[in-house]
């Protein structure tokens, strides 16, 4: 048996990675793994970075930040062989907030009520993502610039674990906050918020989460990676199985997993794709995606050649060998995302004039 260490954080997007190893699908293929329970991203991305870690649940931004180096640790080249999940967050406000914007709460409706607090003379409040370089952080700016409301000038952002969020929100600490499942049912379910907009309204099949490992441990072990990749593939199909589901939800309710209350996961589940429609498949337009919105936040140099780093980190040729061989359809490479720009389609060769010509974009006007 191979020993693996494999780091993953208690959200519902980790189920493949779970149920890989509740289930017996790393062990079928040999693979002998130790699943380490994180609380935040930080501690995974020093752990992957240091290779205490030889795999890890991962932002998809954060794989692109730790491989170019501007996540707070040297450069540590990652790739992402895996997706293992679209859709997930949510973009939550305190019911105290929500009570104030009214019904239907948006970010029009909280646009004007933060024109009004600065009007009154009031501080800004204050709205709390998992981590700096995550889906969450980018898709709530761009809900907030959507609406004409500046992340960086007009509220105040903070980090925070996503199991926390509730006890943030509950204890007026955050008024808001975008996280990935089960947490944000649980803030509703506590009576501490609303949601105000899911990651599919924005952005449909948002990119969330991969399975990341070091790009020269790939490369040093291809066979026991597409033994992962098999394991982990089984599993994701097993996982979006609706005759499964409630099996699914007690493994992700033991307190070593997600380790939430079971009836909260069972409602948090249906937005999550964990496998239908080639979900698995590591997109590069995605990967180009999350890179523009980082640099249109001023997050990455204008200078990097975000095509080149999507496909560095986002490598659907190691997925394909192992889908195969498990008989499952090719699925196609996406060329265009639709429906992500306010102003038409994205596509990854246009990605730096997206990020320029996005709202509140911080590219300097060449």
């Amino acid at each position: 048996m191979t020993r693996l260490r494999l780091g993953f954080i208690p959200l519902n997007d980790a189920a493949a990675m779970i149920v890989a190893h509740a289930r017996g699908f790393f062990a079928a293929e040999g693979l002998e793994v130790e699943l380490v329970r994180e609380v935040s991203w930080a501690t995974m991305r020093d752990k992957v970075g240091v290779g205490a870690l030889d795999g890890a649940h991962m932002l998809a931004p954060a794989a692109l930040a730790i491989t170019l180096g501007v996540s707070g640790i040297g450069a540590t080249p990652l790739v992402a062989p895996l997706a293992l999940s679209l859709e997930g967050p949510a973009i939550t406000l305190s019911a105290r907030l929500a009570a104030a914007l009214g019904p239907g709460p948006g970010a029009e409706g909280l646009a004007r009520l933060l024109a009004w607090r600065r009007e009154e003379g009031a501080s800004p409040i204050t709205l709390a993502v998992v981590f700096p370089f995550s889906t969450h952080n980018y898709l709530l700016r761009d809900w907030l610039a959507r609406a004409g409301v500046d992340p960086d000038r007009d509220v105040r952002m903070t980090v925070a674990p996503p199991s926390r969020m509730t006890e943030l929100l509950a204890g007026g600490v955050v008024e808001g906050f975008c996280v990935t499942e089960p947490w944000a049912s649980v803030a509703v379910t506590a009576g501490a918020g609303l949601i105000a907009a899911r990651a599919g309204q924005l952005w449909p099949r948002a990119p969330d989460k991969v399975f990341a490992v070091a790009e020269a441990w790939a490369h040093a072990r291809p066979d026991v990676l597409q033994a992962l990749l098999r394991a982990l593939l089984r599993a994701a199909a097993w996982t979006e199985a609706e005759e499964n589901r409630q099996e699914l939800v007690a493994i992700l309710a033991r307190p070593e997993h997600v380790g939430a209350d079971p009836q909260v996961i069972a409602r948090s589940l249906g937005d999550i794709v964990f496998h239908a429609g080639g979900a698995n498949r590591p997109q590069p337009a995605h990967a180009a995606w999350l890179a523009a919105q980082m640099m249109r936040w001023g997050h990455i140099p204008v200078e990097v050649d975000i095509a080149a780093l999507a496909r560095r980190v986002y490598r659907p040729d190691l997925y394909a060998p192992a889908a195969a061989a498990l008989g499952l359809a090719e699925a196609p490479e996406l060329t265009v995302l639709s429906g992500y720009a306010p102003d038409g389609d994205f596509r990854p060769e246009d990605a730096r004039r997206h990020a320029a010509a996005a709202a509140m974009s911080r590219v300097p006007v060449a």
